[in-house]
């Protein structure tokens, strides 16, 4: 077990710091060969998603944010943020009074998403603050967050009912989290379709860019995933009062929205 580096990225401009909580114990538990995949890919991560998807998950996030509940002076969390797509629309959600912070296991991810901050020229970026930690073990008090997003990153977690109960504690009463991942259909048409786009698109173009070990894991933690259905029952597990699961983009992706 790798011990956790929380580590908030200098260049970023807070008014104050984020509450985190001190005396919880904070370890990653995540393999450590994921965790160097994705630092890996962090340098070519966005092109790859623009080419894969033909653009296409720049709408399916801004449908997720849009779930998400954020609004203006909202505080929100972004997890798995990785090179921080959800976190800048979320800043744009809550703007300047607002706060987000975007938490990620890898810190090759969140040096891009910072560097992409600078680079960025809207005056509400800067409510943004990126944390390197761990989905499990949230650095944060109870009730805290105004809405949690996640894209991607709840099929990687070793433990994802742990996962959903932190949510669920550091969410207000009330407020909603909003996660969109690879859906796992209970259609056999569907998972043939996504596997075949796997093997025969993502694979071949990832290989392009000398990635194809990388990207191969894609289609097994897609098939070890959870179905909508099985997204909803453990948000139901884990207290939330309301779990929806929408299919998105022709039923290949998947975004689960629950209140606390």
């Amino acid at each position: 077990m790798a011990s956790l580096r929380l580590s908030c990225f200098p260049s970023i401009l807070v008014s104050e710091a984020p509450p985190f909580n001190r005396h919880r114990r904070h370890l990653v538990r995540c393999s450590d060969d994921r965790r160097a995949l994705f630092n890996r890919i962090a340098p070519v991560y966005d092109n790859l998603n623009d080419l894969l998807s033909l653009g296409q998950h720049r709408i399916w996030k801004r449908m997720a944010v849009s779930w998400s509940g954020a609004k203006e002076g909202d505080s929100v969390l972004d997890l798995c943020c990785g090179s921080g797509d959800l976190a800048f629309l979320l800043s744009e959600k809550v703007g300047s009074c607002g706060k987000v912070i975007g938490l990620d296991f890898s810190q090759e991810q969140l040096l891009v998403a910072s560097s992409r901050q600078h680079l960025l020229p809207k005056a509400c970026y800067n409510n943004i603050m990126w944390v390197e930690g761990d989905a499990l073990d949230l650095p944060f008090s109870d009730c805290y967050a105004d809405a949690i997003t996640i894209g991607y990153g709840l099929r990687n977690m070793v433990d994802r009912h742990k996962a959903m109960k932190e949510m669920y504690r550091v969410l207000k009463p009330g407020a909603k989290l909003s996660i969109l991942d690879f859906n796992k259909s209970a259609n056999p048409f569907s998972s043939l379709i996504l596997g075949w786009m796997i093997d025969n698109v993502v694979v071949p173009v990832a290989t392009s860019y000398g990635l194809a070990e990388e990207y191969k894991y894609l289609k097994s933690s897609i098939q070890e995933f959870l179905t909508g259905k099985e997204l909803e029952e453990l948000a139901f597990e884990a207290g939330f009062s309301t779990a929806t699961h929408f299919e998105v983009g022709g039923g290949l992706m998947g975004n689960l929205v629950a209140t606390r």
